[in-house]
């Protein structure tokens, strides 16, 4: 393998792990996600310990948590008795699993504890001060305003899943109109001729007046 495809793997490798805390995840879980996506053959735990300098127990326990989170499926290689794993390398199906999982595990348990804050609330004592009764009311606008908020972020979520990879990909084409990647930037509306023109224009603009004056 080159140098220059080794040291490119490890730069993705390094910057994926320091954003799996982005989406959820630990560091280390992060870093054997990205080893699985860009190695072409599958790997097994003795694999991901000599490439990623990592224990066996931080190996397998990571492994297991990928498994269990559907980014990485078990594979056996015919007259081998090691355990391999390999990376599922849809990106979309990537997205959406790490969009289920985060959704699972942070979105859903807060909109639980949100309605429970508001049903504690539901129903004040009618006896109590009028500033208390409006604290309330205006603690429970709040609560509502939040939920729905997260409740529109879900349905707006649940839009793209429906969209697929082939309608997201459609959309995109539509709004960026094909562009290559490159900054989203649209093509100068002035082309390179008119350029050098309007530059040749008044270049020969300046020549005329030292000429005007050395013929005075």
């Amino acid at each position: 393998m080159s140098n220059e495809l080794e040291n490119s793997k490890a730069m993705l490798i390094r910057r994926w792990g320091e954003m799996g805390g982005y989406w959820g995840i630990n560091r280390t879980m992060a870093e054997i996600h990205a080893l699985m996506y860009v190695t072409r053959k599958p790997l097994c735990t003795d694999d991901v310990m000599d490439l990623l300098k990592v224990s066996r127990g931080n190996a397998s326990m990571n492994l297991r948590a990928l498994v269990d989170w559907g980014l990485v499926r078990r594979v056996h290689i015919l007259g081998d008795r090691k355990e391999y794993f390999e990376a599922d390398t849809s990106v979309w199906r990537m997205f959406e699993t790490i969009m289920r999982e985060r959704r699972r595990r942070e979105v859903e348990p807060i909109i639980a504890t949100i309605d429970r804050c508001r049903e504690m609330v539901s129903n004040p004592q009618v006896t109590s001060p009028a500033d208390v009764l409006a604290e309330i009311e205006e603690y429970r606008r709040r609560l509502d305003e939040l939920r729905n908020f997260l409740a529109t972020m879900g349905a707006l979520f649940e839009m793209v899943l429906q969209f697929g990879d082939d309608g997201l990909r459609q959309v995109r084409d539509l709004i960026g109109g094909g562009a290559p990647a490159t900054g989203g930037l649209p093509p100068r509306r002035n082309s390179a001729p008119i350029r050098h023109g309007a530059r040749d224009a008044s270049g020969a603009g300046g020549a005329r007046s030292p000429r005007r004056r050395k013929a005075q």
